[in-house]
């Protein structure tokens, strides 16, 4: 049986915890996305699932943003992660900020929540912590419109990675 014939015969728990937390604790687009089975293949799983998202109203769309963490939250990089932005926020070394630089973040991530009323949202593959300070202080200035649809193609390329990423072996599938 191929990858996608087990995934179309998961059970909606099983489903749930695979595919639940693509969006930040946001486990109701998965579950309309498992309403939309059978996939034809793998990708038309992710279109599905992104599409649910493109389909929301922006009220939904915030709550989403608004679910994602601050990035390098001293408090927060522990337990309270969900382990997907766990792993995001330390592939980019952010658990290892300076005290300069963690202060850095917190000064940038209240100022930017104060500013548009929504966390920085920013995919951080590939990316260094230098490069995504960087980022911050360029977007801090954006317009809140200008923003917010940065942040839902923030949100979207956050979404596709961890379904490209998924390693759906440990799931024995």
């Amino acid at each position: 049986m191929n990858l996608i014939d087990r995934i179309n015969k998961l059970s909606q728990s099983e489903f749930l915890s695979i595919f639940g937390n693509i969006f930040e604790h946001s486990e109701w687009i998965a579950m309309e996305t498992y309403c939309l089975k059978p996939f034809n293949n793998f990708d038309d799983l992710c279109f599905k699932m992104i599409n649910i998202f493109n389909s929301a109203s922006e009220k939904e769309q915030l709550k989403i943003i608004c679910a994602h963490p601050d990035l390098a939250n001293k408090a927060k990089i522990g337990k309270h992660l969900t382990s997907e932005s766990r792993k995001e926020q330390v592939s980019a070394n952010l658990y290892q900020c300076s005290k300069e630089e963690y202060e850095q973040f917190k000064k940038l991530n209240k100022s930017y929540k104060k500013k548009f009323g929504f966390p920085f949202i920013l995919s951080v593959k590939n990316k260094d912590k230098i490069e995504i300070l960087n980022n911050f202080k360029q977007r801090i200035t954006n317009k809140t419109d200008d923003e917010f649809k940065e942040a839902i193609k923030q949100v979207k390329k956050i979404a596709n990675l961890r379904l490209i990423e998924l390693n759906l072996k440990e799931y024995k599938l």
